[in-house]
This record gives structure tokens, C-alpha cells and sequence, in this order.
């Protein structure tokens, strides 16, 4: 699945920031393919195959150790999902799965076809991909400029995986043509946790120097960002005039939670790396006008005005507009080695507030996460809300030892809600929203709420979940996402979303996203991997799943830092 999607994206979209794998050409959102899976499913159902392995064979025996009867939930290190798909590949194997054999390597060889590799010349450096059309698209969060978003979003991905050669092409695009001095508006947030986030995981994973001189230059791009009356930065600014301002509908030119929220990993990590302690400063500024601000019935609610200092609207969600600030809370302690105490009483307090007046239960006996709007709570649950799930489950340690076993069983109640959102629809694959009002339950009502458009989330708690506690059913959901995604989203070019997924007959929307291949196949690959690769208490994921490592700060010459202390 990685490789369709790269080698595709690199056809005919390199550079663009993602793809249209139907038009086959690049594209870029305003936030930033024939095999189907029969075969793979009658191990399941446990009907006869053919044994035949080449064309004929698909994952019979590859899946019966983990869909069988009186399976043992302790296999961690005695099956992986890269050994089950070994005949497959029919090369060597190394039990060594950092990136050897894995999900999206092995479903590679199935749906094999020629393609040439010395492709360069002949593309535009889109953001993104359409890969029906095979052509690159571009739109506003990254203004008019043509920064790559899918190479850089992806590198690290890549590099996990071992697909090397790709990473490289990866690299050599980054040296030769990632350029920041263009006069271009784009959003902070997202080349934040996109652009610097990847840039710094490739840093870290591989050691090469380019990836950090060019994370450390975008950063300082950024920081004319913060000039507000506030400190609170713009949601937009221009890379070379430093202007800056926010969205139109954002209550009234506020600033949004999950925006200004969820700057603190990098920034922290930027300090770390140089010595400079501008990037700290300006992501602890934020941290301490929140502890000073009153919040209603103890939620923060999702629009801040950067002029004022005062909130918006009062809106809270812990999906869009509110999301990863909460999970920037938690990380921002793991990512300290557990010494940023006032980031963990900060997540307590909010998580506290937010199972008091958000959390409920549907008749159905459903737990689901809704919104507040002004007094009142809306019984809706967008997907990426589901990446919650993960983090309750993430936060459970450390949460004190009356409550860590309530979180954990909390993180699998949201887990069994997501799943069921997806189980209720005609393709396995979530709606972008759901609701639980009256006999509706998980299920979207309004057609602009019923598409998919390759989101992680779900996965993303998945794996969470599967790391802590190896129950099986945590892979066997994330295999059914994977076989609805190849059989619903796969396209000749890439991977598109779909536009309705209550249809058996979906239509594409022609866009690969560039997270895509950060987010979703990387939850996929690691839910089917050892606890060994990328272990949780070496690494924190950005909200971009870009690992970054937690900071022993005892063991650096910078432990004296204030920055970094």
C-alpha cells in the first residue's frame, strides 16, 4: 500500500503536496488499484484456498494464526504480520522487522506492476496528489507555493519501513528543491506539524543534517507568526513578508485551540536542537496566558482572540478546532521523560472536565465524546475525535493508580465506539462524522458528513490500544480498515478518500492526502509490527505520527537549559 501510494504520488505528482489518485495529479486541501481482498478474507472465514502461492495464494495461512480459535493474546515477539506475509514477498527475512517486511511491503507484491523509478523532470512540485486524474493539486494551507508536502510528510514512514531507495529520492527532492523564501501564505499549524514535524522525525531516524538545517530554517519562517498583542500566534503567515492573520469564519478573527495548541513538541525539540531558546519561549508564553484564563464549567473552549486575549465562541470539542491541544498536554509530559508536571496537571484538569460534560453513553450502551456549544451538548462525534481513544489509553500510566485501569477501559470503550462507525457502513470505512441522537447511533445523517477521506485515527487508537494490551481484536479491526482501504480507495494512481461511505458504489474525490502516508499506513504498519520498533517509552508521536524522541535531559549537555530542563 506504501509503495502504490509513493511510487504514484512520485509519478505524477512529485513535488505537489499530495494526490488525486483518480485524475492522477497532485493535490492540497484546505487544511494542507484493482485487488480486492477475497482471498485474504477466507482465512477468516476459513474456506478453501489454493495453495498455489504465486497469484493464486493471498494471506490463508498468514492470517490464521491471528483470526483462529483459542489464540493465545501473548504474541508479542512469536508471530508478526511481516512473517505471516513472507511466502508472499518469496525473498529472504529478517526477524529484524524495522522496516524489513512489513503491511504496506508485503501487499506490494500482489498488486505488482512495472513502473519506472528514473521518473525525475517531469513533474511540478505539488503538495499533494490526484491520482485519477495523475496530476498534482494545490490549494491554501500552503498558499501558492509547491512545497512537497507528501515527500516531507512521508519520509519518515518510509525510512520505518526500510524502503530506503524511495526515502532517498525523498532526500535528494528536499536538498536540491525545498525552499522556504517563497511569497506564500500558508498555515502554521499544519507545516508545523507536517513540515517541521517530519523534517525532524527523518533528522532523528537517519541522522542526516539536511533534514534539520531545513526544519530550523521553516521554523524561523514561522515565528513572525507570534507578533500579536497577545503572543498568541496567527493561524496564517506569509513565509517571506511575515504577515499574518487568521481565518474569516474563525469566530469573529479568533485563533484556534488545536492550532496555537499544538506547537509545543516541535518547538521544544527546535530549542533542544539549537540552543536557542526562542521556540520554547514562545510555545511556554502560550501555556501560561491558558493557566491564567478562566474556563467555563472547566473546558477550554476552541477559539481564542489573539487581539484581546478572550475567548470566542463557546464551542469545545476534543475532535476539530480542539483535539491536539489536549494530546499536546499529555505528549509535551512524556516528551520531558516525565518531568513536565504542569503539562500532566493541565491534561488531568481538562480530561477531567471533558468525561464531566462531554463523555456520555448512548441508549445503545455506546460511550461517545460530543461537543459543547454554548450550554448545550451536541450528541455528534466527529472522526477525529477517535483519535482519543489512543490517547486515554496513552495517559492511563501516570494518571495515579485509582484511576489508570478507568482510563485504559475508557481509551477501549471510544476504541469499540470508532469501530462500530466504521462496521455500520456499507464499506468498513468511517463517516467523517456520527451521531447518537435517539435510534441513530454511529451512523452519519447528513450527506456532507458521510465521506472517508483516508483519516488515521481510528487506526491510530487501534494500535495504541494493541500496544498496551495485546488484545487481538485491536488487529483484527485494523486489518478490516486495511482490507476496506484497498478494496474501496485504491486506484490505478494511488489511494483516493471516498465521498460516501453508506454506498457500495462509492465515488472517489480524487485526492490522496499527504497524511495518508504519515498517519494511516504508518498506525498500520506498526499495529501489525513488535512493541521493539518505535517503543513508546523512547518515542512520542507529533500529532502527524512523526516520532520524536523523549528528551533524557539528565544525560545532554543542554540539562542545564531552562529551554530544555
Amino acid at each position: 500500500m506504501m509503495k502504490h501510494a509513493w511510487d504514484n504520488y512520485r509519478t505524477y505528482g512529485w513535488g505537489h503536496n499530495e494526490l488525486r489518485p483518480i485524475a492522477r495529479k497532485g493535490h492540497s486541501t484546505n487544511i494542507f488499484g484493482k485487488l480486492t481482498f477475497a482471498n485474504e478474507l477466507r482465512p477468516i472465514a476459513r474456506k478453501g484456498h489454493s495453495t498455489n502461492i504465486f497469484g493464486k495464494l493471498t494471506f490463508a495461512n498468514e492470517l490464521r494464526p491471528i483470526a483462529r480459535k483459542g489464540h493465545s493474546t501473548n504474541i508479542f515477539g512469536k508471530l508478526t504480520f511481516a512473517n505471516e506475509l513472507r511466502p508472499i514477498a518469496r525473498k529472504g527475512h529478517s526477524t529484524n522487522i524495522f522496516g524489513k517486511l512489513t503491511f504496506a511491503n508485503e501487499l506490494r507484491p500482489i498488486a505488482r506492476k512495472g513502473h519506472s523509478t528514473n521518473i525525475f523532470g517531469k513533474f511540478t512540485f505539488a503538495n499533494e496528489l490526484r491520482p485519477i486524474a495523475r496530476k498534482g493539486h494545490s490549494t491554501n494551507i500552503f498558499g501558492s507555493s509547491q512545497m512537497g508536502a507528501t515527500i516531507v510528510d512521508a519520509l519518515d514512514t518510509l525510512y520505518i519501513m526500510g524502503l530506503h531507495a524511495e526515502f532517498l529520492d525523498g532526500q535528494k527532492w528536499i536538498e536540491d528543491n525545498l525552499d522556504f523564501s517563497v511569497n506564500s501564505e500558508v498555515s502554521v499549524f499544519e507545516v508545523n506539524i507536517r513540515f517541521i514535524g517530519g523534517l525532524l522525525a527523518a533528522y532523528y531516524l537517519s541522522g542526516e543534517e539536511v533534514f534539520k538545517i531545513k526544519a530550523v530554517q521553516l521554523a524561523e519562517k514561522l515565528l513572525p507568526a507570534f507578533n500579536t498583542p497577545t503572543g498568541i500566534p496567527w493561524a496564517m503567515v506569509n513565509l517571506k513578508s511575515g504577515v499574518g492573520r487568521n481565518w474569516g469564519w474563525a469566530s469573529a478573527g479568533s485563533s484556534i485551540l488545536a492550532e496555537f495548541g499544538t506547537l509545543h513538541m516541535e518547538f521544544v525539540h527546535l530549542s533542544y536542537l539549537t540552543g536557542d531558546l526562542i521556540y520554547y519561549k514562545k510555545v511556554m508564553h502560550i501555556r501560561k496566558l491558558l493557566q491564567k484564563m478562566d474556563r467555563p464549567n472547566g473546558l477550554y473552549p476552541n477559539y481564542l482572540n489573539p487581539r484581546t486575549g478572550r475567548w470566542g465562541q463557546y464551542h469545545t470539542s476534543v475532535g476539530g478546532l480542539g483535539d491536539s491541544f489536549y494530546e499536546y498536554l499529555l505528549k509535551a509530559w512524556l516528551m520531558s521523560d516525565k518531568t513536565d508536571h504542569e503539562a500532566r496537571k493541565m491534561y488531568d484538569d481538562a480530561i477531567e472536565a471533558i468525561e464531566k460534560h462531554l463523555i456520555k453513553k448512548s441508549r445503545g450502551g455506546l460511550i461517545f465524546i460530543g461537543e459543547w456549544k454554548n450550554g448545550h451538548l451536541e450528541k455528534k462525534m466527529g472522526h477525529l475525535a477517535c483519535f482519543a481513544g489512543g490517547m486515554f489509553a496513552l495517559g492511563a500510566d501516570g494518571s495515579g493508580t485509582d484511576k489508570a485501569g478507568h482510563y485504559l477501559e475508557l481509551g477501549a470503550e471510544i476504541a469499540r465506539t470508532c469501530h462500530e462507525s466504521y462496521d455500520r457502513t456499507a464499506l468498513k470505512l468511517g463517516p467523517e462524522s456520527f451521531k447518537f441522537d435517539g435510534a441513530v447511533e454511529a451512523v452519519a445523517v447528513r450527506q456532507a458528513e458521510k465521506y472517508y477521506i483516508l483519516r488515521p485515527e481510528v487506526i491510530e487508537t487501534y494500535w495504541y490500544l494493541w500496544r498496551f494490551t495485546h488484545d487481538p481484536r485491536y488487529r483484527q479491526w485494523g486489518w478490516e480498515a486495511a482490507l476496506a482501504i484497498e478494496k474501496y480507495c485504491r486506484v490505478s494512481g494511488g489511494f483516493s478518500g471516498v465521498k460516501d461511505v453508506y454506498s457500495s458504489t462509492p465515488t472517489h474525490d480524487d485526492v490522496q492526502q499527504s497524511f495518508f502516508l504519515a498517519e494511516t499506513l504508518k498506525y498500520l504498519y506498526l499495529l501489525f509490527s513488535g512493541d521493539d520498533l518505535l517503543p513508546l517509552d523512547h518515542w512520542v508521536f507529533n500529532t502527524e505520527a512523526h516520532p520524536l524522541p523523549v528528551l533524557h535531559l539528565a544525560n545532554t549537555t543542554l540539562s542545564g537549559n531552562p529551554a530544555v530542563r
